[in-house]
């Protein structure tokens, strides 16, 4: 930054606080090229997001912009307000050390997939009575709504559904759980 940068600045906010909307537009566009450069300079490990600090320091530089004097120079100011912001991220963020998740997700297990033999589900199916076998196979092997089960069986569907609850009720009882 040059002399006639911090000079354009100083103008640009003494514009601003004396309300011209349009110079306090450009102030904000000049101020926060400046200030994500100087942020992303500072942060050289991850764990804190420049752009959140950026933000941070407009919206401070936006609420305390009443506290610059006019006679002192601007950019000392803007620093100050960015040094503070990114301390004060640095103190929330703590001793911790985030990981992003790609970076370790091939440690991960991957996870077993069950599987159930048709033996296991005649096993199950066995037990209960024609009516319901016929149900709970239709909707939980074929995958059958209970509409289409209603249909292929010439019941209702709230015949459907109870014999599905009493099928997989029984089932779970067989198998040493208890249904809801």
């Amino acid at each position: 930054m040059t002399g006639k940068d911090e000079a354009e600045l100083s103008r640009l906010l003494r514009a601003a606080i004396a309300g011209d909307e349009r110079a306090y537009a450009d102030f904000l566009h000049r101020i926060a090229a400046l200030v994500r450069g100087f942020i992303r300079r500072k942060i050289v490990q991850g764990g804190v997001d420049p752009e959140d600090i950026v933000q941070e320091t407009l919206l401070a530089i936006h609420v305390k912009r009443h506290t610059w004097r006019p006679d002192a120079p601007v950019l000392p100011w803007i620093y100050a307000i960015a040094r503070f912001k990114l301390i004060d991220a640095f103190r929330r963020r703590g001793r911790r050390i985030e990981v992003e998740i790609d970076e370790i997700a091939e440690t991960f297990a991957e996870p077993e997939t069950e599987t159930v033999s048709e033996r296991d589900i005649n096993r199950a199916l066995d037990g209960l009575p024609p009516a319901q076998r016929s149900v709970v196979s239709s909707i939980s092997v074929d995958g059958q709504s209970i509409g289409e089960t209603a249909a292929k069986l010439g019941i209702s569907e709230t015949a459907v559904r109870v014999s599905l609850h009493r099928g997989l009720a029984a089932i779970a009882r067989r198998f040493g759980r208890t249904a809801t």
